[in-house]
């Protein structure tokens, strides 16, 4: 296989990651609006996936009051890390084809 297609299929994974994640926080918000929802066996797998990455922005962003925004930024910040990927894959890319 050609490494330009390695490289291609390798940017196509992580940006899937990437967002196949910002889907589970996601869900993970929605079923912190019923709380039973949580206690349930895909509640508890969601809850242990999401949130080490969650909890890193709970420590610098409290909740205004009755309503936590850190998965908001958390979200942002995946945005963020996904154009950068996105735009570190396309300089290999291109350095590759010269």
């Amino acid at each position: 296989m050609e490494i330009y297609t390695l490289i291609s299929l390798l940017k196509i994974g992580v940006l899937n990651a990437i967002q196949i994640y910002s889907f589970i926080i996601i869900i993970s918000i929605l079923m912190s609006w019923v709380p039973s929802a949580r206690e349930t066996k895909i509640g508890q797998i969601i809850e242990r996936i999401t949130e080490p990455y969650l909890s890193f922005f709970r420590k610098f962003i409290p909740p205004l009051g009755m309503i936590d925004i850190s998965p908001i930024v958390a979200l942002l910040a995946l945005q963020l890390i996904s154009s950068g990927v996105l735009a570190v894959f396309s300089m290999i890319l291109t350095s590759s084809l010269l």
